[in-house]
């Protein structure tokens, strides 16, 4: 899959970030970048380090982006809102317009 290869060419180095100095605050930061199916939508996550000791859990998942599958090799494009709703932005686009998208339209940053 294209996809895996803008995960691993574009958006880690783009987006991981080292761990905070141990002085410095202690914010959440992006660990790993990585895709997934799931039925016929495919996502890109990222997984988000929580340094904080009294942290519930050391890590979380954050799907940031969205191509679901509509056949004939086409897809729509959705991001994911600060309200936790899907938002389609593009519609019936080659996987290629997809990923073009997906490295320069800031809507489908993590």
């Amino acid at each position: 899959m294209p996809g895996i290869a803008v995960v691993e060419t574009v958006l880690k180095p783009k987006y991981i970030q080292s761990p905070p100095a141990p002085d410095q605050f202690q914010h959440n930061y992006i660990a790993d970048i990585y895709t997934k199916w799931y039925r016929h939508y495919f996502y890109f996550c990222a997984k988000y380090c929580v340094p904080h000791p009294d942290a519930m859990v050391p890590f979380f998942e954050a799907k940031f982006s969205r191509l679901e599958y509509t056949g004939r090799e086409r897809f729509n494009m959705s991001y994911m809102r600060h309200t936790g709703e899907w938002v389609n932005i593009y519609s019936d686009l080659a996987i290629e317009e997809c990923l073009v998208a997906i490295t320069e339209d800031s809507l489908f940053e993590p």
